[in-house]
């Protein structure tokens, strides 16, 4: 049967607490898309059409740096590696850095080409290292998507071209730049370069924001006609980083206005709270049949919670697990489930997984198990 084990009450509410402050609606944005999430707790704090297809113009690109940052992690690219252009990526339309097809261009250069001047041609000379063909690294491109849990998403070329079957949606690229400044801090700082000089053209970096906001340290900028003017920003405020994602503006100040409001909104109105530290106990649970007659629950990574600014203190935690549990169990087997609630709503349920394994009990330890369950 489920049994409710009551937790500690967590920042327990008391008369003399600080009420916490009234939360206004997520502002309403003109754009076709948008969210807003905390990248500690993976909330949404703000969202409109988060799940509807979009086309992703030049975003795409974050794809495209993701897997060269792979290349580059696994050995395959070197920095200072230098690349042919081939005469595909020298004739690309659209934003470009303006490659010479006499003059190999290198790796880094490239990345930079890429991140900070958007050039398609970039795109194609890194795509064509990594898979030999812009086809083959869109096959890439998609079993990636689709390993790093992007379901909506569906990739045919490296740059963001418009293209029918070429489509994702804003909850699918907030798992993408989550997973690449998770993956790849030491490149994610080229997302914060307000402009690079390539073949004597200097072009500034698209985001208006990494000008006005100090906060802001990337990310990404795509247009197109049939797109509209896209921004992915991120900022971090006092130890916490905001993701913004806003598809489909009228105009590129519409879209750093209209991603400025977003982050205003989250770091003012919300704050994250970490509950619980990578491998800390959260529960001990009672187990049959095993070498040990006890087994410790809890999280992997540490573990936030996003909730309105100053109801932290009001956050209550409870522990549902399935009873009675029997050896053997493997580290990180899921046993049970924590339960939050604010102010008597529940805001989540988390898997609470073990933290050590458990053999199975010898014969004499099973038998005694046997009998005390005859009791329960």
């Amino acid at each position: 049967m489920n049994f409710l084990l009551p937790l500690l009450l967590l920042f327990l509410f008391s008369s003399n607490a600080l009420a916490s402050i009234p939360t206004p609606p997520p502002p309403q944005l003109e754009a076709r898309a948008w969210l807003l999430i905390d990248t500690d707790s993976g909330q949404a704090l703000a969202e409109n059409n988060a799940d509807a297809r979009v086309e992703p113009a030049s975003l795409t690109k974050l794809m495209t740096a993701y897997l060269a940052f792979a290349a580059i992690k696994e050995g395959r690219l070197k920095p200072d590696q230098t690349l042919p252009v081939s005469e595909k990526a020298w004739k690309m339309e659209g934003s470009r850095m303006f490659i010479d097809p006499r003059k190999p261009a290198r790796v880094d250069e490239l990345l930079r080409g890429m991140i900070v001047q958007s050039g398609n041609d970039a795109c194609v000379v890194l795509a064509e290292a990594i898979a030999g063909s812009e086809e083959g690294f869109a096959s890439m491109m998609n079993a990636t998507a689709k390993r790093l849990g992007m379901t909506n998403t569906h990739y045919t070329n490296s740059t963001g071209l418009p293209d029918p079957q070429l489509y994702t949606t804003a909850r699918d690229l907030s798992r993408l730049v989550n997973a690449l400044i998770r993956d790849f801090p030491e490149h994610y700082k080229l997302y914060s370069m307000r402009e690079y000089t390539y073949n004597g053209i200097t072009q500034p970096n698209r985001n208006r924001l990494l000008f006005i906001d100090p906060s802001v340290d990337g990310v990404k900028t795509g247009h197109t006609n049939s797109a509209g003017y896209c921004l992915i920003a991120s900022a971090r405020r006092d130890q916490r980083r905001l993701l913004s994602v806003v598809v489909g503006a009228r105009s590129d100040a519409a879209r750093a206005m209209e991603s400025q409001k977003l982050l205003n909104y989250g770091f003012q109105f919300f704050e994250t709270v970490r509950l619980y530290q990578a491998g800390q106990p959260v529960s001990t649970l009672r187990l049959y049949k095993g070498k040990a007659s006890e087994v410790k629950v809890g999280f992997s990574e540490d573990f936030f919670v996003t909730v309105p600014r100053g109801a932290g203190k009001n956050i209550q935690a409870q522990v549902i697990t399935q009873q009675p549990l029997m050896a053997p169990v493997r580290r990180g087997q899921p046993l049970g489930t924590l339960r939050l609630s604010l102010d008597g709503r529940v805001i989540g349920d988390y898997p609470l997984r073990a933290l050590a394994g458990v053999d199975v009990a010898g014969i004499l330890g099973r038998g005694w198990d046997n009998i005390l369950l005859l009791f329960k």
